[in-house]
């Protein structure tokens, strides 16, 4: 019974995404005790940091504007469609698939693999500063479904879960359909919202149980909320310039301009 950590690792113009990937790995294997996989365009020396290397050659570029440290924002090659193929890549039978900018501190991740639910998704999440507003991860749009984070998606492998990633293939393929049907004004594709899509037409169009609960809470800070400080189990943020720490909490931090000034 295979088991590991899947990330995604594809480098733009500013961000080095396979070095986000190697500190993920390296917290895996410290608090979870597990492999991790990458998937990248990129040439990686195999160092022993990743059980596999998964070369993909072929992603699509999108743009999507990010914030150097809460100042500038910029716009920057964005290969996100990727993530759709991860049930046909993964060499595992039971993936936790992460972003690169989820910074793990405890082991609450180990749950994801002790449970029978084939699939684990987070649907609410907590800013740190506790003052944003929440609305835009409710809804997909204003007038439409629930909203699914694809930062973090626990999958065994099963005709469901073959199924649920098929979909999303073919959502991507028909992004400006489902865009206009789901009332969607961002243009550009988006993991989260085809994931949440795919969770709606899959529940029957409705509510539904398809999707389990993720362990714990899934905490973030926004690309203009600054990571001053890791230290092991603790992170330190300013955010609002008021700095905010964290311990033994795994934090989804966007900012991944001042995440790779401390890597």
């Amino acid at each position: 019974m295979s088991k590991g950590i899947l990330v995604h690792a594809f480098n733009n113009e500013d961000i080095n995404y396979v070095k986000q990937a190697s500190m993920v790995a390296e917290r895996v294997k410290k608090y979870l005790d597990l492999p991790t996989s990458v998937i990248t365009d990129c040439n990686i020396e195999d160092d022993g940091t990743f059980e596999h290397i998964i070369n993909l050659d072929t992603p699509q570029n999108y743009t999507q504007k990010m914030y150097n440290n809460g100042n500038v924002g910029k716009h920057l090659t964005f290969k996100n469609n990727a993530r759709a193929l991860s049930y046909d890549l993964t060499p595992y039978e039971y993936t936790l698939m992460l972003d690169t900018d989820i910074i793990i501190c405890d082991n609450s991740y180990k749950y994801c693999f002790e449970q029978n639910n084939p699939l684990l998704m987070y649907k609410d999440a907590y800013h740190l500063g506790q003052n944003l507003d929440y609305r835009q991860f409710n809804k997909i749009s204003d007038s439409s479904i629930d909203f699914y984070w694809a930062t973090c998606v626990y999958f065994a492998k099963c005709k469901q879960n073959k199924i649920f990633f098929d979909l999303i293939k073919h959502i991507e393929e028909n992004w400006k359909h489902y865009r206009m049907v789901y009332q969607i004004v961002q243009q550009t594709f988006r993991n989260d919202f085809a994931f949440s899509i795919a969770v709606h037409i899959l529940n029957g169009h409705a509510k539904g149980d398809i999707v389990g609960k993720m362990p714990s809470k899934l905490y973030y800070t926004i690309d203009k909320d600054i990571l001053h400080k890791i230290n092991n189990d603790e992170l330190t943020f300013i955010i609002d310039n008021n700095p905010i720490k964290t311990k033994q909490m795994t934090v989804h931090a966007m900012n991944k301009y001042s995440l790779e000034e401390l890597l």
